[in-house]
């Protein structure tokens, strides 16, 4: 009994409510559900390459961050705040300041203001028939989006440094729907994958945990030696898309995640 309560916890995965419960208090709990929802929204939309909500909705995310920040810092919680007033404040050295050290904040404004900005002077706010936004700008904002939230996490979240690099890993391993979830019974509820396919969607599910080759045969339909031979592919030379752990897991390395990014993002839907 004892074994199999210790599987299913490995196999569990920070959801969103337990993110913002430990982030409630110090932070307001309607403004962490928006910065926990925008963050959400903006990695499932990049995810599946659509590149324009990630320049649009990152200013959405940057006003609401600095709602919270001002909160933090000031000791006043205001839910409609102008995104320039707020940052004004975290920046003015004649008031004073409840966070320290004042760099940790002062940066996060920094980045936010050039986010905020970039995506209204791109021509993403108003999209013209001569402006297509593209990969390179996409994948900027999400970057600092991410360096952003992850910030957020290690200054505000009380709890060991150990838990905080976790959370952060595996909120960045956004919700797959293409996975379904039945008490501790995961499948991949497409028809169309190959088996090698179906791994790798299945360890990306996974995230730095990773699944035992029982967890992967019990989870997936092929036969036996039909996983085996692509999961020893998989971590083979040629492809090295997948690595074993010390304790007998198997996990995706950056190529393998690459694949999802690129090969797999269309298939992560139902």
């Amino acid at each position: 009994m004892q074994k199999q309560e210790k599987t299913n916890k490995s196999m569990s995965r920070i959801q969103k409510n337990e993110l913002i419960k430990n982030l409630c208090p110090p932070f307001d709990i309607f403004l962490t559900t928006q910065l926990v929802d925008e963050f959400i929204s903006l990695e499932k939309r990049y995810i599946q390459r659509d590149w324009e909500p990630a320049q649009l909705d990152g200013g959405q995310f940057c006003e609401v961050l600095a709602r919270i920040l001002y909160h933090q810092d000031s000791g006043n919680l205001n839910l409609s705040k102008p995104f320039s007033e707020c940052n004004d404040y975290i920046e003015n050295n004649s008031v004073s300041h409840a966070v320290t050290p004042r760099h940790d904040l002062i940066h996060l404004v920094k980045v936010s203001q050039v986010v905020y900005k970039f995506r209204s002077q791109r021509g993403s706010v108003h999209i013209s028939p001569t402006y297509s936004p593209n990969h390179m700008d996409a994948k900027w904002m999400i970057e600092s989006v991410r360096w952003c939230f992850n910030e957020v996490l290690r200054i505000f979240w009380n709890s060991d440094r150990e838990e905080v690099a976790k959370a952060i890993c595996e909120i960045l391993v956004f919700d797959v729907p293409a996975i379904g979830k039945y008490d501790d019974i995961l499948i991949v509820q497409r028809t169309d994958l190959s088996c090698e396919q179906e791994i790798v969607m299945l360890l990306h599910y996974a995230g730095d945990d990773g699944l035992s080759r029982t967890q992967i045969g019990k989870y997936m339909q092929s036969s036996p030696s039909t996983i085996t031979n692509n999961l020893q592919k998989l971590v083979g030379s040629s492809k090295r898309q997948v690595i074993q752990k010390k304790n007998g897991n198997y996990m995706l390395t950056e190529l393998g995640a690459k694949v999802v990014r690129e090969e797999l993002a269309e298939k992560l839907l139902i």
